[in-house]
């Protein structure tokens, strides 16, 4: 999958396309290459990194110091990285498709 690439050290890099100020968060299919999420948060004063991060986390039950935003901060187009992923959550991230 393009959207979802695993790393050598047991993690997953994650591309999304994130829709802020949407009526709730949400995985909503494909988006090009990257897997489109509404997200609830407004985009002011990093409001919605962190509520992506914090829905990531709880999505793939991982720790929030698990999940890290590398690309695209101030950009609808963002790069999540997450170490480590258990096999059931790599299992949930590939049903999204």
């Amino acid at each position: 999958m393009g959207w979802l690439t695993e790393t050598a050290d047991g993690g997953l890099i994650l591309s999304l396309h994130v829709q802020p100020k949407a009526r709730r968060t949400e995985f909503c299919g494909l988006h090009g290459d990257a897997m489109k999420l509404r997200l609830a948060a407004a985009p002011v004063d990093g409001k919605a990194n962190a509520a992506l991060l914090a829905f990531l986390a709880d999505f793939c039950d991982l720790p929030k110091a698990a999940v890290e935003l590398i690309g695209g901060a101030t950009s609808r187009a963002k790069r999540v990285r997450l170490a480590p992923v258990s096999a059931e959550a790599l299992a949930r991230l590939h049903r999204l498709c």
